[in-house]
């Protein structure tokens, strides 16, 4: 079933983020775009190198206006080990959502019950807290950072011009297309 226009659950998880333990509630994500960048478990293979990439745009995508959370079912305890022990998590400033109850991953329809732990997701929130694009991947394959925070933008410059849609490989600055009778098999 589709994700597209669901509200996201009502949640209150711990976080670390700046060196720090906080308390994340659904209220914190409303009024801006967030991303929640689930993958599968701390102290693994994939995760660190996507993490990292998220990292390294970090400010681009704050610049846009949204929050990137990214979410396992560790502790924020394991968050914070993993944060002190590893290079590349030390780079990472956005929060990292501790959801060991499954409470996250189960909302977003990414848990996998067997082993505990979240499929490799990623969901992009409107400010209204509805879901308006989600990816599942394959554990093995990590995801592309620069492909999430063109598709971001892509749904902000659309939510702003209702009018308009964007076309395949859209970029900040390009043309868009209005759609209209006139386009019916022309493109």
């Amino acid at each position: 079933m589709s994700q597209i226009g669901k509200q996201v659950v009502d949640f209150e998880v711990q976080a670390f983020a700046n060196n720090a333990f906080k308390t994340v509630k659904k209220e914190d994500v409303l009024g801006k775009w967030s991303i929640f960048f689930f993958y599968p478990a701390d102290f693994t293979f994939v995760c660190p190198t996507e993490l990292e990439d998220l990292a390294n745009k970090y400010e681009e995508f704050k610049a846009t206006g949204a929050e990137i959370y990214s979410v396992s079912t560790d502790t924020h305890f394991v968050h914070k080990a993993w944060h002190d022990t590893s290079d590349t998590i030390k780079k990472i400033n956005y929060p990292m959502l501790a959801d060991p109850t499954g409470v996250l991953a189960r909302g977003f329809d990414v848990m996998i019950e067997e082993a505990g732990l979240a499929e490799r997701g990623t969901f992009i929130v409107n400010p209204q807290g509805e879901i308006v694009a989600y990816e599942v991947v394959a554990g093995n394959v990590g995801r592309n950072a620069d492909e999430l925070l063109r598709r971001l933008k892509a749904l902000q410059f659309v939510a702003e011009h209702p009018s308009e849609v964007c076309p395949a490989k859209w970029e900040e600055g390009q043309k868009t297309l209005e759609p209209s009778i006139d386009l019916v098999g022309v493109i």
